[in-house]
């Protein structure tokens, strides 16, 4: 499991651009009209909405308070320090739970029944795989530290117990989150967007409004990328 966790933290990007495209694939419905009449597609919608949204705000609230360098060191699983406060100090991998919530969220969203019978268990088990990876580098070099933060905190679980303590005893810093995140946001608003709107009740079943909405928002989010991103290259957004 550690070689396969190696192997996939190396191109975990496009792994990502790969279950994203999986979203797309004509599929059979988890909600059908024929089982929930023709207000099926609120459910849907509803869960899947929760439940990514929940997603982003634990990845929100990690980044915000305490960051965690991704990316490892060429390509391969690496880390300066052990990392244990913020909301590490109630899970040990809490954005790669955040991003599994999101990708659920998105599935249940695209009411696909391929994509959450099929591509989320391959996920969890990739998931699981690069997380035993890691956990592998981080006790040959961290040793015992390492080994009592995994005895006392979780890591998938999220503890509640404390989290309000935490908050209160640290600083949410927004523009690092703006900064680190500013391209998954626009992926992932992209892709609920697209989602949304390939339910025709939406849109009361006008294509055209369906057509003009799409090029709207997506002219809108990309410009408040592009904006973000010149802040950033430019220097005139940085971490407080």
């Amino acid at each position: 499991m550690i070689a396969i966790g190696n192997f996939f933290f190396k191109y975990r990007n496009l792994l990502f651009v790969f279950l994203y495209l999986a979203l797309f694939i004509p599929s059979d419905k988890v909600f059908s009209p024929d089982l929930l009449g023709t207000n099926y597609y609120v459910w849907p919608i509803s869960l899947g909405l929760i439940i990514t949204v929940l997603g982003q705000l634990i990845r929100g609230l990690t980044i915000g308070l305490a960051y965690i360098v991704r990316g490892g060191r060429d390509k391969k699983v690496y880390a300066d320090k052990l990392v244990t406060e913020g909301i590490f100090n109630h899970c040990r991998n809490p954005l790669y739970v955040g991003n599994i919530l999101m990708l659920l969220g998105v599935g249940i969203l695209s009411n696909s029944l391929l994509f959450i019978a099929v591509f989320m268990p391959l996920f969890l088990f990739i998931y699981q795989a690069i997380v035993l990876a890691e956990e592998n580098f981080l006790r040959n070099k961290f040793g015992g530290d390492f080994i009592a933060y995994c005895s006392r905190v979780n890591r998938w679980l999220i503890n509640l117990k404390g989290l309000t303590a935490t908050f209160k005893s640290m600083r949410f810093n927004a523009k690092r989150w703006v900064l680190k995140e500013y391209n998954t946001q626009y992926v992932w608003l992209v892709g609920i967007a697209l989602l949304l709107l390939k339910y025709p009740e939406v849109t009361r079943n006008d294509s055209d409004l369906r057509n003009i909405l799409i090029v709207i928002i997506l002219t809108a989010l990309t410009l408040i990328y592009l904006f973000v991103r010149y802040l950033k290259k430019s220097g005139k957004m940085v971490e407080s």
